[in-house]
């Protein structure tokens, strides 16, 4: 069919602009351009179309032979399916206090997942051997879930990232114990720009088994993915995808985005972009007083804390959240689509408030 027609109008004041997330951000034309490209004739469902098996070779160019490729709709989803594939019924995943399965997922991993979070304070939202072993003990204790799982976040819940140094002294020290690394990467392509090496230099060159990735904050419509770095520890995937309700039966409108991104340097250059807005807001930021930086920005966000009464004065005028509202602790997101003007305007309506 050609020249359709719609009646289908804008909702929404497209000027309008915010720090919240980078989930606010629309899709890039490029990737609406792939997605019209998938469109149009039939195509065989639930991933045996030709843009998932093609999807799998892009997907082994970035993490090597092994990976496979599962699509899902969203991030909770490739979290709960990848870390149900690596644990028993009994099975407890240690993880930072601030991970996004713990925070953020209304408790989806244990309630849907079935299994136990053991987490653990962090200064910068990083975990370390030290850390994991505060819960890292007790497998033969039947009464206590048995520790089987390591998930860490790359970049973090606090926009810090781990070097693959780090990550791999991880692999190393939970691989000694018996257990499965897990990667949460819904912003993994923002840590590869900001340490400059390719992804896989942090995750299956480094020991990682699992990891999701995330495709929505960087660019695409929905769609994320979990990828099997290491077989030999994931068994069911399939299966535990459709039971989890993350099978997408137009699977290829999923895995043509995440091919759009990956194919080329689509992710690399939107995240290189988010990153760089974030140190400008953040230079900024610091040339302003009573607005103090609480982390290291090394992604796309900026956690600072200032007066509260500024922050809700602030709020009328861009969108963000906050953190740590009894601590007047806020997040900004930079996005793909963030612009220099964006930051710029953002900056003089803060310096604006402050002065008030």
């Amino acid at each position: 069919m050609t020249g359709a027609k719609t009646d289908a109008r804008q909702h929404h004041d497209p000027q309008i602009r915010g720090f919240a997330s980078d989930n606010y951000a629309g899709a890039h034309p490029e990737v609406l351009a792939a997605l019209a490209l998938a469109n149009g004739g039939h195509q065989i469902a639930y991933g045996e179309d030709d843009y998932t098996e093609h999807l799998q070779r892009v997907f082994r160019s970035h993490f090597g032979q092994r990976a496979q490729a599962f699509p899902v709709f969203n991030g909770t989803g490739a979290n709960v399916v990848a870390l149900q594939a690596v644990t028993d019924r009994w099975g407890a995943v240690v993880a930072a206090e601030t991970a996004h399965i713990n925070v953020d997922e209304c408790g989806a991993p244990e309630r849907v997942g079935g299994l136990k979070l053991l987490t653990v304070p962090t200064e910068d939202g990083k975990l370390t051997p030290e850390l994991i072993d505060r819960q890292a003990w007790g497998w033969d204790d039947e009464h206590r879930a048995m520790p089987q799982v390591v998930s860490i976040t790359q970049s973090t819940e606090l926009g810090t990232v781990y070097t693959p140094d780090e990550i791999r002294a991880i692999c190393e020290h939970a691989h000694e114990r018996g257990m499965v690394v897990h990667l949460d990467g819904s912003r993994i392509a923002n840590a590869a720009a900001t340490l400059d090496v390719p992804m896989r230099a942090f995750t299956n060159a480094v020991g990682v088994d699992i990891l999701s990735y995330g495709g929505t904050k960087n660019g695409a419509v929905f769609g994320e993915a979990v990828v099997v770095l290491n077989p030999d520890r994931v068994r069911a995937m399939k299966h535990l995808r459709k039971l989890s309700m993350q099978l997408a039966s137009k699977m290829r409108f999923v895995s043509v985005q995440l091919e759009a991104l990956l194919a080329k340097d689509l992710w690399l250059r939107n995240a290189r972009h988010a990153n760089t807005m974030a140190q400008r807001l953040a230079a900024g930021v610091r040339q302003i007083d009573g607005v103090e930086i609480l982390y290291p920005v090394q992604s796309n966000a900026v956690f600072a804390r200032l007066p509260h009464d500024v922050s809700e004065r602030l709020q009328k005028r861009y969108r963000f959240y906050f953190w740590d509202e009894q601590a007047g602790d806020v997040r900004w997101m930079c996005a793909f689509d963030t612009t220099e003007e964006d930051v710029d305007g953002f900056l003089a309506a803060l310096r604006e408030e402050i002065a008030r």
